[in-house]
């Protein structure tokens, strides 16, 4: 199963993603942890990322593209692998797409996690953060929606939607039915239908 979880912050993406890779024996691909293994590893990648967090910069799309070409370039994504945070826009979604057809390995599953803003704003404050101020949490908010949320058009009907809200197990069952084939048939995803 080759995949990627998409959803705005607060929705439960990482705790979601560690389970379902878990059960299907496949690579949980997150671009936090590619930035901190290759910081950690002072690989020239994290030193390139390092100095533009270090400024308060953004990393530009081309290092963090090389940092999941690299990742995904490993054996053991062989067999499949779970995308986490990446892409986050179309530009990232379309290249993307050419690595993987290159390699004849495209994207077969999007999970697009949903809740209503005022959940995830509530989720948010909960965590106790000291980034997360209100007024951060909506900013956020609304980058998910102005550039991540076109991700669901582009994939099309690779992309089933998962209603996000709920206790952590029940949400794990949507997920694990609507990968099986087992659940009802998928809500088709609209980016009206996913909070705002």
């Amino acid at each position: 199963m080759r995949a990627m979880i998409i959803g705005p912050q607060g929705a439960g993406k990482g705790t979601q993603a560690t389970r379902i890779c878990g059960e299907l024996g496949i690579p949980h691909i997150s671009t936090g942890d590619l930035f901190r293994a290759n910081i950690a590893g002072g690989t020239e990648l994290g030193k390139l990322a390092q100095s533009y967090t270090d400024a308060g910069k953004l990393v530009p799309d081309d290092v963090t593209q090389a940092m999941v070409a690299d990742r995904l370039a490993q054996p053991d994504t062989d067999n499949g692998f779970l995308l986490d945070g990446f892409p986050r826009n179309l530009k990232q979604a379309e290249w993307l797409s050419t690595l993987l057809a290159e390699r004849g390995t495209p994207i077969e599953r999007v999970l697009l996690l949903t809740a209503p803003d005022e959940v995830l704003m509530e989720r948010m404050l909960a965590r106790g953060r000291a980034d997360d101020t209100e007024e951060a949490i909506q900013q956020r908010l609304d980058i998910y929606h102005a550039e991540t949320l076109p991700l669901v058009e582009y994939y099309g009907d690779r992309v089933v939607q998962i209603d996000g809200v709920g206790e952590v197990d029940d949400v794990h069952d949507r997920i694990a039915a609507a990968l099986d084939g087992t659940g009802p048939d998928p809500q088709p995803a609209t980016t009206d239908a996913v909070g705002g």
